[in-house]
């Protein structure tokens, strides 16, 4: 099959823009829960009536200080509850919100405010306030506003003077068509080109998708805690979601305290990228070997891989059920209870997740359910549902959405997620579509359901000098499952071989030396160690066993760093291949003229 198309489930009025799903709420259902706020180790709940005028206060202190309809507003911050309200305020107010990772560099934020031509900035902390100024340099910026220094009081004070009405004449003037943001892609190469998405992109996919998860996952009870960080598209397009099915969401701005908020909060639905299911899962593991049960782990984790596949094979017989029980007794509930006891759902995005691990965490009760999408596609385009899940897929189109694939095996896509343009940028924009279709720049295949799987990157493909064509993801993400492995970029292009350059995960790296009963040594030790040498080459092995032998990895050199946001990864942890082939060419020169050496020797 090369091409798929679902129909739209729910169809919307022109007139409708983002802030008519949190004004509805408001006039519908006033006391239903939105949104939770953390408070000393419990959640405290905001309704709908509450957050729409903590919304409109906000909105009339912007429309006080002069701010217009089709204004640029800037948020420059972690995830965390203000983001949202600042974020729905600048709509409101019939604004455009740019998002500017906190992570930013200053030429990175400059940039960005520069070619969206924002001159407000909502900032987290007096640093990236000060971050922001720089950035301006001599334009300088009209307004800078900091959460931590209470900026919505602030602004809700300010606006004292602004009527409803007012407010009201801006978000009412709002249609489907109308701009609501400007996301600036974060690129493994150039400058970011701003992705300009509409209210339409945003609502009419929030409704669809609603539709389409249905109350499987979005029932009365459901909630969801967000630590994805709200500047990417897929965070902002959940927070978007949540308000149109009227799920309360908590936010969580520092990824190293989510275990403990996950513990109080509990939600029945999380959104997330495959590294951290394959950390839950290592750490697990780790943990366990740790205490002597290692083997006891590893038993369970096969029956919880067994009892998932016979689900879709007819489900379990006696033999495995009684299996299955004792494992969930042994091992698997602790899992669960480590995220909050009551996950039901997962949704991955960003890269494939694995069948191993698909399979296994439906095994322990939580269902992940892949999807793929792009910024420019408002994140999914399509997604597993509950109803309709297939393991080692990202899903079907959502409703409103086709999907094609090239004769180069490229995906194309169409419908209400895709952009309409890159923000002043005709030319990326022109070369972005072919014949109305958008060019994804990913490679995959539609099955007999209309199922869609991701291959890997078009401008990733490696050509060994023997012509070989080898895609990279399909190795990396193995090789990346083992516990001592952060990250790992497979070369070889006009190489006689495939090889790979791999970075040790510093925070597992103590648990596995222990458990192997070795001591506790700095990674640039580690690198040069038999042991730790042994097991990645093992991880490799493992990989190599899914390819031909002419696509199977055969040398890799350690790095001693490892890649960061600051240098080869991009916000959403992709790694930047191009930058990191440019700075170790030397590295990957010595690797191949040490492989010919020993060639030539033998």
């Amino acid at each position: 099959m090369n091409e798929v198309d679902v129909p739209l489930m729910v169809t919307t009025p022109d007139e409708l823009a983002i802030p008519d799903l949190l004004v509805d709420w408001a006039s519908q259902d006033p006391q239903r829960v939105l949104l939770e706020l953390p408070d000393s180790g419990s959640w405290t709940p905001v309704t709908a009536k509450e957050l729409h005028e903590q919304v409109l206060g906000v909105a009339r202190g912007l429309i006080a200080g002069g701010m217009q309809a089709g204004d640029r507003v800037a948020i420059l911050s972690r995830t965390r509850a203000e983001w949202t309200i600042a974020d729905f305020a600048i709509w409101y107010a019939g604004g455009v919100t740019v998002p500017i990772y906190e992570t930013s560099s200053v030429e990175q934020a400059a940039w960005i405010l520069s070619d969206s031509k924002a001159r407000r900035v909502f900032a987290e902390t007096a640093e990236l306030a000060a971050l922001a100024r720089e950035a301006a340099g001599e334009s300088g910026l009209d307004d800078v506003w900091v959460f931590d220094d209470g900026a919505l009081d602030q602004l809700t004070a300010n606006g004292s003077d602004v009527t409803s009405d007012a407010v009201r004449e801006r978000y009412d003037a709002l249609r489907l068509a109308d701009l609501a943001t400007i996301i600036y892609t974060s690129g493994t190469t150039g400058l970011p080109k701003g992705v300009a998405l509409s209210h339409g992109n945003f609502v009419e996919l929030a409704r669809n998708a609603c539709a389409a998860l249905g109350k499987e996952i979005l029932h009365d009870n459901a909630r969801t805690l967000l630590f994805m960080p709200l500047a990417h598209v897929f965070a902002r397009f959940v927070s978007v979601l949540t308000i149109c099915a009227g799920v309360p969401i908590g936010h969580v701005g520092d990824p190293t305290t989510l275990l403990t908020h996950i513990g109080a909060f509990r939600p029945t639905f999380i959104l997330s990228v495959p590294r951290v299911f394959e950390k839950v899962y290592n750490s697990s593991e780790q943990k366990a070997a740790a205490g002597g049960k290692l083997k006891i782990f590893q038993w369970a984790a096969g029956v919880s891989t067994a009892y998932s596949r016979s689900l879709d094979a007819g489900g379990p017989g006696f033999a495995l059920r009684t299996k299955y029980a004792l494992a969930d007794k042994l091992v698997l509930h602790k899992i669960r209870a480590a995220l909050g006891g009551q996950v039901e759902f997962a949704i991955s995005g960003g890269a494939p997740l694995g069948e191993r691990l698909g399979h296994f965490f439906r095994g322990v009760g939580v269902t992940v359910l892949e999807g793929y999408g792009l910024t420019e596609t408002t994140a999914p385009v399509s997604v597993n549902v509950p109803a309709r899940s297939k393991i080692g897929t990202v899903g079907p189109p959502l409703p409103g959405i086709s999907l094609r694939i090239a004769d180069d095996d490229e995906i194309l896509a169409k419908g209400i997620a895709v952009f309409g343009r890159y923000h002043d940028n005709a030319e990326a924009t022109a070369e972005a579509f072919t014949d109305g279709w958008f060019r994804t720049g990913d490679l995959g295949a539609i099955d007999e359901d209309g199922y869609l799987r991701i291959t890997g990157r078009k401008k990733e493909i490696i050509v060994t000098a023997g012509g070989k064509n080898v895609i990279p993801s399909q190795l990396e993400d193995k090789i990346r499952a083992h516990a001592l492995v952060s990250q790992c970029v497979v070369i070889g292009d006009q190489q006689p071989f495939v090889a790979a350059l791999l970075t040790l995960d510093a925070e597992m790296l103590p648990t596995w030396l222990s458990n192997q009963g070795l001591p506790e040594m700095p990674v640039h030790e580690a690198a040069q160690h038999p042991q730790v040498n042994e097991a990645l080459q093992s991880a490799i092995d493992h990989a190599n066993a899914s390819v031909s032998r002419a696509e199977s990895v055969r040398k890799f050199e350690i790095l001693t760093d490892d890649f960061t946001v600051a240098d080869y990864l991009t916000p959403k942890m992709s790694v930047k291949r191009s930058l990191v082939l440019a700075d170790y060419a030397e590295t990957i020169e010595a690797l191949y003229a040490k492989a010919a050496a020993e060639r030539t020797g033998n």
